[in-house]
């Protein structure tokens, strides 16, 4: 009780302190909205491509002349301090009011420093690194006049097809949603510094579940996997305070994303308390005639009376809604609303105050692709790499002998940053060539390379697929040749291998997830050669392994790690730090399983987990098996594995009074400091809504040395337990539960318990 009125008076204070300066917001922007016209209030809910408009001279751009009338509330894609404040002044001291313009760039997982693609990133499982990632994304982002990022993208998939996969952080809704609030918090901090930009979350919502793994294609599923599978990342996000909200392309419940009020209104806003700006994704509003839903004057009605605030390109929100609201078909109180909502993104980001705050050109020189930066990126690039095979230790790499580096992603520096990375300068990303003959230097060590083939065979599929990064075509017979000759005088053969940047991202499904026609053939010729053959397998998804796994010694993912990959695979490669990183999506062993993950309902009919023999009258595939290649949650270390045991469970009583516990001792008896991804998995066996067959509830990173000893305890919470019905609502089955603890999905220590 003397603790509570000591914090009294000062969390009171606080509270009127917030208050204050909720009401002085307010009074700001309702007399600002009481002088706008029509015409400037639509314009505000307008948002278009600036691009690279400074050609030429800003100030005659048809870009620069639509800001100067009023015309838009923000623009994207473009790049530079100098550049941004130019059109900040024509929108400060130009336009009528001198409302300025927030700024936006698709800053995904970097800006000039790359970061890992955001699927490699969650691999890492560190939610540290991932929100460290993001403060200096948005630190250096908003050092070139950028102060609103569309990202994080926590869209959960199954469908490795699906390229954006990349983009996301996998397939587990608990994982996905600690990510979605590390993102959160590292670009916007609490708005305080310059450093600090605006996020917004995406892809609202449901587009990661896309059928076929098509991109834009038809979504369609049930309120109570939207709830219970889908929507937790965007809740998270939410709650972790996004300053705004992107929809998606897909219908949900046969409505376009973006003109869906259930999910805008009902959801978004209603149930979970979201009270800021929604943006659509770019021409989604145009793109609903082709849905099906309307031309573009009924579809920004519809979009505006959903709650979408803002219209990214379609111009439907400015082109048409004057004559729906002479019409009556949409009221002033709902442009107001939108409009409002846009503004007072502008007034938290200090825009109104200093509408220059972001366009500070000493920045540049002290905040961009800085070696601390870039040592960063460097460090948690080499957390997210995933070694998924390595018989015979032939990793790490002892820097003697003849190394044959092999493959075409082994000379490319386009490729090594991955999808997505629109303020990237890849001249200065060094090739894993580069890296590795300068981590080899003055050791004895010779390094040999080849391309040996390329990407694949079609030329134009290459071409498609390469979107600006092109990698030399060369004459597949010569180049295989020259491949064998050096690899036959090496030692060890490392081959680069796997998929460009652009293969996976927006617009780039696969029908097929095996490695490429050209690459397969000479992987299979040098693994005939009797040499050891070490697989660093670059990918924006999961691929399809089988054949890899079952003849190469040594495989390991190394996605795409950014701008400091190549000396961040090096520093794996030859033993200067331990692989940790843990798959996050499931990959499969066959296509035809696809879609594959962990946390899947249970049949009336299963098969045992890992069953290698088909089963009649079971739920089973003739030719190929259930289990995974690799399953959710799989890595290793360079070493043994740590031993897990002594499982222990502890209960007492009603889980409302006191908390279950459930711990389990590890003991690293490896030669090498090793860490470890311990993860609690959870199944409700007897619930009234058929539940998982388990689901991930808790992690924990730990660091150990070698021979040492520690014991890693998780707290069961009620809401561990509980899950949402059909209408969104969180209940708990009390009753028999799984409590499972493990180094990945598959292989865990568990038992049942009965909680009250």
């Amino acid at each position: 009780m003397k603790r509570f009125l000591i914090l009294f008076p000062i969390v009171l204070a606080a509270c009127l302190c917030l208050q204050a300066k909720d009401d002085k917001r307010d009074a700001f922007i309702s007399g600002l909205l009481s002088r706008m016209t029509l015409e400037e209030k639509l314009g505000q809910m307008n948002l278009d491509v600036a691009g690279d408009i400074v050609t030429g001279g800003t100030k005659a751009s048809a870009v620069a002349a639509r800001i100067e009338k009023g015309e838009l509330g923000g623009v994207f894609n473009i790049k530079g301090a100098n550049e941004i404040r130019q059109l900040q002044e024509i929108a400060v001291k130009k336009s009528r009011l001198g409302i300025p313009l927030i700024v936006g760039m698709d800053v995904i997982h970097g800006y000039e420093t790359i970061f890992p693609i955001p699927l490699a990133l969650s691999c890492s499982w560190d939610m540290k690194a991932i929100e460290r990632s993001a403060q200096i994304a948005a630190k250096e982002a908003s050092a070139d006049g950028i102060m609103w990022t569309y990202s994080p993208m926590v869209d959960i998939s199954n469908d490795p097809r699906w390229g954006r996969v990349s983009e996301g952080n996998g397939e587990d809704p608990y994982l996905g949603s600690e990510i979605a609030k590390a993102m959160v918090r590292g670009y916007q901090g609490d708005y305080s510094k310059p450093s600090n930009i605006m996020a917004c979350l995406k892809h609202y919502a449901l587009y990661g579940a896309v059928e076929a793994g098509r991109d834009y294609n038809t979504v369609d599923m049930s309120r109570l996997r939207m709830f219970n599978r889908y929507f937790p990342p965007y809740k998270a996000a939410v709650e972790a305070g996004v300053g705004s909200v992107m929809t998606s392309f897909n219908i949900v419940d046969g409505i376009p994303a973006t003109a869906n009020k259930w999910l805008i209104d009902d959801v978004l806003r209603k149930k979970w308390g979201f009270d800021k700006f929604v943006v659509t994704d770019y021409g989604s509003i145009g793109e609903m005639e082709a849905h099906g839903a309307g031309r573009l004057p009924e579809a920004s009605v519809r979009a505006l009376k959903a709650g979408t605030d803002m219209d990214m390109c379609s111009n439907g929100f400015i082109g048409t809604l004057r004559q729906s609201l002479e019409e009556g078909k949409v009221t002033m109180q709902e442009i107001d609303t939108a409009v409002r909502r846009i503004l007072e993104a502008k007034y938290d980001l200090g825009l109104f105050t200093d509408p220059y705050r972001f366009c500070d050109p000493k920045r540049r020189s002290t905040d961009i692709f800085t070696a601390e930066n870039r040592q960063a990126a460097r460090d948690i690039a080499a957390e997210t790499f995933v070694l998924l095979k390595n018989e015979g230790s032939v990793l790490p790499l002892k820097k003697q002998g003849k190394i044959a580096l092999i493959g075409p992603l082994a000379d490319t520096k386009n490729n090594m940053a991955g999808t997505w990375v629109v303020a990237a300068v890849h001249d200065r990303y060094p090739s894993l060539r580069e890296s590795m003959q300068r981590c080899l230097q003055g050791t004895g060590a010779t390094l040999l390379y080849a391309q040996g083939c390329n990407i694949c065979s079609d030329a134009q599929m290459q071409k498609d697929s390469e979107f600006g990064r092109p990698i030399a075509r060369v004459d597949f017979a010569q180049a295989k040749q020259e491949a064998i000759r050096i690899a036959r005088e090496a030692d060890v053969i490392v081959c680069a291998m796997g998929e460009t940047s652009e293969m996976s991202g927006e617009s780039s499904s696969r029908a097929s997830l095996t490695l490429p026609d050209e690459q397969m053939e000479l992987l299979q010729e040098l693994s005939a050669l009797g040499k050891p053959v070490v697989l660093l397998n670059f990918s924006g998804r999961p691929t399809v392994m089988t054949w890899e796994e079952e003849h190469l010694p040594a495989i390991m993912n190394v996605w795409f790690g950014g701008s400091e990959a190549a000396d961040a695979i090096c520093d794996v490669v030859f033993g200067d730090k331990n692989p940790s990183g843990r798959l996050t999506m499931t990959m499969p062993r066959h296509l035809g399983q696809v879609p594959i993950y962990y946390n899947h309902m249970n049949t009336g009919r299963p098969v045992e987990e890992g069953a290698k023999q088909y089963s009649k009258y079971r739920s089973n595939y003739l030719d190929v098996r259930n289990d995974p290649l690799y399953p959710f949650g799989y890595g290793l270390h360079y070493g043994y594995a740590p031993i897990y045991e002594s499982f222990s469970l502890r209960v007492k009583g009603d889980i409302s009074k006191v908390n279950p516990s459930a711990s389990i001792l590890l003991i690293n008896y490896g030669d090498h400091a090793i860490d470890e991804v311990v993860q609690l998995y959870i199944r409700d066996v007897s619930a009234h809504i058929v539940r998982p067959v388990k689901e991930l509830k808790g992690f924990s990173r730990v660091h150990l040395e070698p021979g040492e000893k520690r014991t890693v305890s998780f707290t069961i919470t009620k809401d561990m337990l509980s899950h949402y019905d059909e209408n969104g609502n969180k209940v708990f089955d009390p009753g028999e539960y799984e409590v499972m603890i493990g180094p990945n999905s598959r292989d865990v220590h568990g038992k049942r318990i009965t909680i009250k």
